[in-house]
């Protein structure tokens, strides 16, 4: 009698997944866009500093250039399979090495956009507990709770974080929305604003100073292509949630933008924007909604900032996640939880990142307004610049190598146009950058410096992942 042994079995290791429909995705985009905070942080420095009144205006224009970047951004969606967004297009259209190129430029880039935030709801949350009567402690120890809140989250399955964004968002939004339609019914103090369609008010003041703080109101929308692994259904769901996503996020700018101006009149709140603007948003909710509501929008805005902060945090640890996977970060970063299915490694890491940076700033004495938020703010600003730029060209590339698709707009004229209208926004972000950072122009050159030291560390580093396939001939 002769026995066969049965072959071994072996169990493959456990793989980022989840049920992520476009509403889910859509509103991590939009945690991470963090409207309220833009509406009362970025809006009122964007009009002062600005073109005043015709601020507004800037929201249109950068989600115009972004559409057009997204239309090749979307037609190459279905080639790239990895979760890896920017850089996982780069490295399709451009090759490995530049690939990982933009891979650590985006782990910079993002990572200073949540460092930034991390500054300011310290220096928020504290402010919201003293005015309860609670006690005054320094901002990083409120940013150091946050963090191990957002470390928890970060390592149980997305979808949770997709339900606990869903109930911030709508709480966030709801306020604004409502404050809108507050200044609407009562037609502003002076009229509704008419100043963001006269040409003589859009290139008044600095029109290049209000597109660059426009922009940063759009950081982390290509955020929808990280998530493709966890998606339902990732070659319809990106590109619905990605266009969706910008065309929210660039009306709901423009209109609460404009409708803050109305709330004051134009003059007023150029004045207004100009003599108090970290408060100017919440004198508004106080004259036209009352004192309870602008208790109510204090909140909302700590809350808003904590939706930033993690849905960055997916994103940083789904990039460490996916260049562990390639071997161009150490292998164990690239474990995903058995029971969570999250990158929940990758994510201890960045907890642990954050921490360090937090520490850092500090032991530093560094201002969490004045110097945490603004100089890694517009880093971040103008590294995702440098990315989507990157993408525009790979984009070109793989298509004019590949035929894969014909289609000339969605192939050649969108990408081109928009890498354009691109280039002119990183032009202006860093001749602005100076004034952005409040620091001297030798400062913001170090500052800058950090990009393309990011970028050429990542090109020269050595992975064990094969060559792509070969392209493919037709779509």
């Amino acid at each position: 009698m002769t026995s066969t042994a049965s072959p071994p079995t072996t169990t493959a290791p456990p793989a980022l997944r989840g049920s992520l429909g476009t509403a889910s995705i859509v509103l991590m985009v939009l945690a991470a866009a963090a409207p309220l905070s833009v509406v009362g942080g970025s809006v009122p420095l964007g009009i002062a500093l600005g073109n005043g009144a015709a601020f507004p205006a800037a929201f249109v224009v950068c989600c115009v250039v972004l559409l057009l970047f997204a239309v090749g951004f979307c037609a190459m969606a279905r080639y790239v399979k990895e979760a890896g967004a920017f850089y996982a297009y780069v490295d399709k259209g451009l090759g490995r090495r530049v690939g990982l190129g933009s891979a650590y430029l985006a782990l910079v880039t993002y990572t200073a956009i949540q460092a930034a935030v991390y500054g300011y709801i310290g220096v928020t949350l504290d402010s919201l507990v003293q005015s309860y009567g609670g006690p005054h402690l320094p901002w990083w120890t409120w940013a150091g709770a946050v963090a191990v809140v957002v470390g928890v989250l970060g390592c149980r399955q997305v979808d949770l974080s997709g339900k606990v964004l869903g109930v911030l968002m709508v709480g966030e939004v709801g306020i604004v929305l409502v404050l809108n339609a507050a200044v609407l019914v009562r037609g502003g103090d002076h009229g509704l604003s008419t100043a963001l369609v006269s040409p003589d008010r859009l290139t008044s003041g600095a029109p290049g100073l209000a597109v660059t703080f426009a922009i940063a109101g759009f950081l982390g929308f290509e955020a929808t292509a990280v998530f493709r692994d966890e998606a339902r259904d990732p070659d319809r769901t990106i590109p619905r949630a990605t266009y969706l996503a910008l065309v929210l996020v660039g009306a709901f700018y423009a209109l609460s933008s404009w409708a803050l101006i109305s709330a004051w009149g134009d003059e007023e709140a150029v004045a207004e924007a100009g003599r108090d603007p970290e408060n100017m948003l919440m004198a508004t909710v106080h004259r036209y909604l009352g004192s309870s509501a602008e208790h109510l929008a204090q909140v909302l805005f700590v809350t808003s900032l904590f939706a930033c902060i993690l849905s960055f945090h997916h994103v940083i640890a789904r990039y460490v996640h996916s260049l562990a996977d390639r071997g161009a970060l150490p292998a164990r970063l690239g474990r995903a939880h058995a029971r969570h299915h999250s990158p929940h490694v990758a994510s201890l890491a960045q907890s642990a990142s954050a921490a360090v940076l937090i520490a850092v700033f500090a032991l530093a004495g560094l201002d969490p307004i004045t110097e945490v938020f603004t100089w890694m703010g517009g880093l971040a600003s103008a590294g995702v610049d440098v990315l989507m730029l990157l993408t525009c060209a790979a984009v070109l590339v793989f298509f004019r190598r590949s035929a894969a698709d014909t289609r000339r707009w969605q192939t050649l004229w969108a990408p081109a146009l928009g890498g354009l209208g691109l280039t002119v926004l990183l032009v202006l972000t860093v001749l602005n950058f100076p004034l952005l950072i409040g620091g001297s122009a030798a400062f913001a050159t170090l500052l800058l410096g950090l990009l393309p030291v990011a970028f050429v560390l990542g090109w020269a580093r050595r992975h064990r992942v094969p060559a792509p396939a070969e392209l493919p001939a037709s779509a």
